[in-house]
């Protein structure tokens, strides 16, 4: 059977991978990210478009290229920015160079462990670690479940911001001087400083995720 050309089109499209990065595409992420760089320099240090044109004996209209992602500038044109910006040539390079970290837990497979604080069989799985990664922040989720054996103390406090999606089940969760009744699909955002944990166990078993955020401490 013949194939018509809209059909022999159709195919190749179909054989593509929609996923893989074709050149062209990953040096337009480059111009992008050195663009951003450029902008976010220039603006640190309160200089106008007009006046790192001036700098750099560029134009104002390339400039605008640039920090627009939509030129890609020589090492020359890079080298003039990074002088007059007071910045090393490299650090232009910095978000297209830094790794993005990902954590893939199956299910049944988090690390079971008990956090500073942990009561009588709160069962904390956790799911993966995000260190600081220059950004100067932790973070941890875990898979909380509780069952009818589970103690309910709610004094538990630590540094940081916390984060609780309601899976299963419901609770009364307590933070500081208020009760909110949690039920699948909702959601507690909070400062992790003041006390808190589930108040009364309303319909077990109940789980939900925590995402626990904090600063890196040296």
């Amino acid at each position: 059977m013949k194939l018509k050309k809209n059909d022999k089109e159709m195919a190749t499209n179909l054989t593509q991978d929609p996923h893989s990065v074709r050149t062209g595409d990953r040096e337009k992420v480059l111009e992008v990210a050195i663009g951003r760089e450029v902008r976010a320099f220039r603006k640190q240090q309160n200089t106008t478009v007009a006046e790192l044109a001036q700098l750099t004996g560029l134009s104002i209209g390339m400039l605008s290229k640039i920090e627009n992602g939509n030129t890609s500038p020589s090492l020359t044109t890079l080298q003039s920015l990074a002088d007059a910006l007071s910045v090393p040539l490299t650090s232009f390079f910095r978000q297209f160079e830094e790794r993005r970290g990902a954590v893939h837990t199956k299910a049944g497979e988090g690390v079971e462990l008990e956090r500073e604080g942990t009561r009588a069989n709160h069962q904390y799985n956790l799911l993966g670690h995000i260190g600081a990664n220059g950004s100067g922040v932790i973070v941890e989720p875990y898979l909380i479940t509780l069952t009818v054996e589970s103690d309910v103390f709610p004094t538990f406090q630590h540094g940081g911001i916390e984060t609780i999606y309601m899976l299963e089940g419901e609770v009364d969760y307590r933070h500081g001087d208020k009760i909110y009744p949690l039920k699948p699909g909702d959601t507690l955002f909070f400062d992790a400083d003041a006390p808190h944990g589930p108040e009364r166990l309303v319909t077990l078993p109940a789980r939900y995720i925590s995402v626990i955020s904090y600063p890196q401490t040296n």
